[in-house]
Formats: structure tokens, sequence, C-alpha cells
């Protein structure tokens, strides 16, 4: 998994202490967006932070590429794995500063950092499109064949 740099991660834990939780016109927001109940619930199960994060994340892909519900719906889905860890900010930061370090991380803390191919798992039942399910799998790491350069360059930086 890449981490990214110390700067994102400290800007990434400061966005997750101020997140607030979503207002009834960003719910609706969210549901316009999701297929089925399935999504509903995996969405809503994420932290609050997680949820204000794709809520911002598809806002800013549907600024540069209107008309792309797929890049929209993978950056609202792209981090619902993260709820299979159920850990808050310090203990996001300690998972993230272990394996920063190249260090041996179990339990929740693997499962956090691991919250890609498990938000994938997820979604695959759940119908999603293709380009969902392989962004949120991969979105730590390199770029499948099956997201085209352009978007997954445009995914990238709405997610960074």
């Amino acid at each position: 998994m890449e981490l990214g740099s110390w700067g994102h991660l400290v800007g990434r834990f400061f966005e997750v202490v101020r997140a607030g939780a979503l207002t009834e016109y960003e719910r609706r927001e969210v549901a316009m967006w999701l297929d089925n109940e399935g999504e509903l619930a995996i969405y809503w199960e994420q932290p609050v932070a997680d949820q204000r994060h794709g809520l911002e994340t598809a806002r800013m892909i549907v600024a540069a590429r209107p008309g792309r519900r797929d890049l929209v719906r993978a950056g609202l889905l792209h981090d619902t794995g993260k709820r299979h860890s159920n850990l808050g900010v310090v203990g996001r930061s300690l998972a993230s500063l272990l394996a920063k370090l190249r260090l041996p991380v179990r339990g929740s803390w693997r499962r956090y950092l691991d919250h890609g191919p498990l938000g994938a798992e997820d979604l695959a039942p759940l119908g999603a499109e293709l380009l969902v399910i392989e962004f949120a799998r991969h979105h730590h790491r390199e770029r499948p064949t099956v997201i085209s350069v352009d978007d997954w360059e445009l995914l990238q930086s709405v997610d960074r």
C-alpha cells in the first residue's frame, strides 16, 4: 500500500479531526449517486470523516467531468473498506506510521491499511461498476489496466 507523503498523512489527520457530519441536503446528494440499499448501507457505515471525504471527492469529480457518473461513484465509494477497521484518528495515525516505517501491522490496523481490497470485495456483489470496484481496490497502489490513464489521474488528484 502506498501511503503518500508525510505531508499528505498530516493533512489527512487534520481532515479527519475536523470532519463534521453530513447535513440532510448532503445526505440526499449522496443518495442520488448510490444505486441500491447495499451501497447506501456501506456508505453510511463509514466513519463521518470518510463520508465527508467521499462526498468532497465526488463533488470535485462532478466539477471536472460532468456526466461521468462512474467516476463520481468511484470517488464517493473508494474508502468504504475503512469501516472494517473501526479505528479512530489515533489508531489510523498509528497504523499509517507503522506502515510508513515498514513495521509489521496486524488486526484492525491491518484492516485499515487493507481498506481498498476490503471495500472492493464489498462493492462487487452489490453490482458496482468495474471502475468503481477497481478504484477502491487499487487507489493506494498502481493503476489497474481497466482504468484509463486520464481517469486514474483525475481520481488520484481528487483523492489527495
